[in-house]
């Protein structure tokens, strides 16, 4: 019997009709794609699609978002619309475009990624956010007919460096397009749903909390893996989740120290009990091994495992380790699988460069279900560990969290070694928000009851620190946009001056700035109660005790600048006297982790000061010299190593045949320097006479203070407390005045400097965008203005092609560390004297900007170009094999390829933005030939 048969006929009837409708509905039919049931977000999201709204989708990592993507893209096909599939990075829009090909075939799905363009004009476009962005602004024929557009990880406009795209490409889409925005959980999904809504239309919010693979939380200590948390009965009935006492009692018996005595000889001896009580600890209490995690792994089930480690170099030990240890995840049958899979992906790579691409250690650890995966890697090889871990072949990976940021490569457990990272300038705690992007890749949809995240124990950790970050699922979506030249010169061609100033208030960045003021007024309300409390509190009986405590900061406040002023003579004192060192002279080194003796190779004082591209001149701090130490260390030192003045002891041939790079030439030279200078002692500074025993105004201040009535008070000091307190907040309370007058129209005020600058630079007259303006609109990148000035200046005329790859490099190329011991290798010749023309470029545009209040540090200003990757550019663009070029820059190839890559996509541009039958774009042209060779041709990601 039917359900139906058992209805009363008017319910029959209702529930056919019912039926009949939803069977009609897009949804019904893109269900039947699937062999699993949809979760209720992604109902409710497809739901809100079909009805003709937007849609914003937070959800955890793996619990599907991208169904509702793909229901967009199945909506554009029945109604015979476009659909454009975006995403942040290329490895990601490869994968997508897979994904959708198989489902729709080649024909009707397009990718397009800056290196790669196939079948452009498809009804579904896979592309990175940038190549949407570009066509935008260019008003490409490849928009027409455009009805959805997915904006997959949309998070990623929190992103310093390229969140701005995101937010460029939702402003200025037609109102015609719906948009569907996928983002990781976010704590403030409700406030960036409410400004889809204002700058887009109807848009629905749909948060997900719930991960469709449970994911449970261990600490590994020892050989012991520990659940993070303990259920327990609440009060009020149900359960409660606290910290696993048994690791809370792990903590503290590591932080006890045992007791020490002496022993008759003075020694500390450690008491029999104690010993075997530190012996007991020691054998539970441990980091457990890599090699020891990964077996202990598969004895309990629970891989394929991701391990991540915050260092490339990390991971490569790893493999390295497991190899040495014998370790084996794969049977025979596996290992020959694996071996034809590599064969016939790497066939292509020409056989001379296997061996400097590390091929055959890869190949073992392949084989043996051991991978490491970085963006050092090359980019081939990478896609062959995706690969190998999705089929199972690969059950162990050691990966930095490049790993995490989109790419579909979910396993069983996920193994943190640390909850440190270096974050660019120093190591830090992982947030929240990165621990659930790691951990999120742990279970696998449809094939794992549950997922496992594993913390391995370290030294003073503690629980209740990795249950907060466990136990905090969300982060705050935060803007980081601002207008760039290009963008401003694109966006009055497009809609004027005043049309783009208000279009740009319509961004996200503003949205979330007028919202804060309302928070902060209430500050200031506050704070203006607090300070008629402290006011209260200071009144003293026999006089103005604000005037006395203001008499007091003066005194402090003048002390403290004539102690600046003489510290500031002595550096430049110092500074003056660096600018007279030469090579030979030995000097002694008065501060800092080098201090003393040393001999300079290089003073750092570029000719005649007029070469700002001297890698060791510094243009606010001035000469820092490179030297020889007695240790032998060849180093670049700062102006803080120089806090009084110092003068050449001695002076010293230095050989012509010293290498800085060779151990034995250091070695030999400072062994040198030791004989020359090793009886000088450092020369004794006496102290001079403080500027404040002599000045007037510290003595009229000193003077009015013991005259002032309040100074007699019994209880001044204690006035004197709140009166410090009264005016911090107060200066705390103005303070945040400042900022409500500065959050109003920011984005706007940011546009309206930069405009000023492109308009003295003549790239902008009033609302018009001259022909150098529309030279940059086709400029995109970080230097985008640097670039437009070398080409309006003629700096790369006349140069080869690998000349120009080796200036263009400069455009896109950022060491991953601030390494300037050694000047980098450069060209010699034109490229050489290009170069320094670019930095010297930069430097007026440095200047210019400071004028104009444009900040770097905003994300508006050009960065100083970096000259690190132009020696391997220039080679590799003159056709010298990639043993060559990797030997000679000490670059992993994975990080080679990149640079590659961006390379030719400014070369692209140069040679589309400069006349088109002019040396520089046939030059340019050429030279993305050249770069496009080899390894860089046939890595397909970039």
């Amino acid at each position: 019997m039917t359900d139906d048969e058992t209805l009363a006929p008017a319910e029959a009837y209702a529930a056919s009709r019912r039926r009949a409708v939803e069977q009609a509905t897009d949804l019904y039919a893109f269900r039947e794609l699937y062999d699993f049931a949809l979760d209720e977000f992604q109902v409710d999201a497809c739901q809100a699609l079909e009805a003709g709204k937007g849609v914003l989708v937070a959800a955890p990592t793996g619990s599907g978002k991208t169904i509702v993507g793909e229901f967009a893209v199945h909506l554009a096909l029945a109604q015979g619309r476009k659909c454009f599939y975006t995403t942040p990075i290329k490895a990601l829009s490869n994968q997508k475009y897979g994904d959708l090909v198989k489902r729709y075939g080649a024909d009707k799905v397009g990718l397009l990624t800056g290196d790669n363009s196939v079948n452009s004009e498809a009804p579904v476009v896979v592309m990175t956010t940038e190549v949407l962005r570009n066509m935008l602004y260019a008003g490409s024929q490849t928009l027409t007919g455009l009805g959805y557009v997915v904006m997959d990880e949309v998070h990623y406009l929190s992103d310093r460096f390229r969140g701005a795209v995101w937010e460029e490409v939702i402003i200025h889409l037609p109102e015609s397009v719906t948009l569907v925005s996928l983002s990781a959980t976010v704590s403030n999904a409700e406030e960036f749903g409410a400004w889809l809504d204002t700058v887009r239309g109807d848009t629905e919010v749909i948060v997900s909390e719930h991960r469709p693979v449970p994911l449970w939380q261990h600490v590994m200590a020892g050989r012991r893996m520990y659940d993070l948390f303990e259920e327990k009965a609440g009060k009020k009935g149900g359960t409660a989740r606290e910290v696993n006492p048994d690791l809370v009692r792990l903590a503290r018996m590591e932080a006890s120290r045992p007791s020490y005595g002496r022993d008759r000889g003075g020694r500390r001896r450690m008491r029999e009990a104690d010993r075997e009580r530190e012996r007991r600890a020691r054998s539970r209490v441990f980091t457990p091994s890599r090699v020891e995690v990964i077996e202990r792994l598969d004895a309990e089930g629970l891989l394929p495992a991701i391990t991540f480690i915050f260092s490339r170099a990390g991971c490569a030990a790893a493999v390295q380790q497991c190899l040495y240890a014998g370790l084996r995840l794969n049977d025979e049958a596996g290992r020959v699988q694996v071996r034809e899979i590599v064969e016939e992906r790497t066939a292509d790579i020409p056989r001379e460069d296997l061996h400097v691409l590390g091929y055959f250690d890869w190949l073992e650890g392949l084989e043996r279900g051991i991978a490491a995966h970085h963006a050092g890697m090359l980019p081939t090889f990478k896609e062959v560990v995706e690969e190998l871990f999705a089929k199972g072949l690969v059950k162990a990976v050691f990966a930095t969290e490049t790993l995490a940021l989109g790419i579909n490569m979910p396993a069983r457990s996920v193994v943190l070694e640390k909850l440190v990272k270096w974050n660019g300038e120093q190591h830090a705690d992982i947030t929240p928000g990165e621990y659930t992007q790691l951990t999120g890749r742990a279970g696998r949809r449809g094939i794992d009851v549950e997922g496992h995240a594993v913390v391995l124990w370290q030294r003073a950790m503690s629980p209740e620190h990795v249950a907060g970050l466990a136990g905090t699922r969300t982060y705050p979506l935060k803007s980081s946009f601002r207008p760039s030249y290009n963008m401003a010169v694109n966006l009055v061609s497009q809609f004027g001056r005043h049309r783009s100033r208000e279009l740009l208030e319509t961004s996200f960045a503003q949205f979330q700035a007028d919202r804060s003021v309302v928070g902060i007024s209430r500050q200031v309300q506050k704070n203006e109660e607090g300070l008629a409390g402290y006011r209260e509190a200071m009144t003293c009986h026999l006089g103005d005790f604000d005037e006395y405590a203001r008499l007091r900061r003066d005194l402090k406040d003048r002390e403290t600048e004539l102690a600046r002023q003489g510290a500031a003579q002595r550096r430049a004192a110092a500074a003056v006297a660096l600018e007279k060192l030469k090579p030979g002279d030995v000097i002694h080194v008065p501060t800092g982790k080098f201090a003393g003796l040393a001999l300079v190779l290089d003073p750092g004082v570029p000719a005649g000061r007029s070469n700002g591209g001297h890698r060791g001149y510094d243009h606010h701090d001035g000469p820092r010299p490179l030297v020889l130490t007695v240790g032998r260390q060849v180093k670049r030192l700062a102006s803080g190593d120089f806090p009084v003045p110092v003068e050449p002891l001695e002076r010293m041939r230095i050989p012509k045949s010293f290498n800085p790079r060779s151990p034995q030439s250091r070695r030999d030279l400072a062994s040198a320097l030791r004989t020359k200078a090793g009886h000088f002692e450092p020369n004794r500074h006496r102290k001079d006479r403080s500027a404040a025993a002599d000045d007037t105004e510290i003595a009229r201040l000193r003077t009015a203070i013991r005259a002032h009535p309040c100074h007699g008070c019994d209880e001044r000091e204690d006035h004197a407390r709140w009166a410090e307190r009264y005016h911090r907040l107060r200066r705390d309370t103005r303070q945040l005045e400042r900022r409500i007058e500065g959050r109003t129209n920011t984005i706007a005020k940011t546009f309206d400097r930069v405009c000023a600058l492109l308009t003295e630079l003549g790239y902008l007259e009033g609302e018009k965008v001259t022909a150098d303006g529309k030279r940059l609109a086709r400029l995109y990148g970080e230097l985008d203005l640097l670039a437009s000035e070398c080409l309006r200046e003629g700096v790369w005329e006349g140069l080869g092609a690998a000349e120009l790859a080796a200036c263009a490099s400069a455009l896109v190329f950022e060491a991953r560390q601030s390494d300037d011991a050694m000047p980098p290798k450069l060209p010699t010749g034109n490229a050489r004297h290009a170069l320094g023309e670019m930095v010297r470029i930069w430097g007026r545009l440095d200047a210019l900007e400071e004028s104009h209040k444009i900040d770097e540090a905003e994300g508006v200003g050009q960065r100083e170009p970096d000259l690190g990757f132009a020696w391997s550019a220039y080679q590799w663009a003159s056709g010298a094999s990639l043993d060559t070029v990797l030997r000679d820059s000490e670059m992993p190839a994975g990080d080679f390829v990149r640079w590659c890559k961006q390379l030719v996509d400014v070369l692209g541009q140069i040679a589309a933005a400069a006349p088109p039958d002019g040396t520089v774009a046939r030059a340019a042209r050429k030279a993305v030939d050249e770069v496009r060779r080899g390894v860089v041709a046939y890595s397909s990601v970039g």
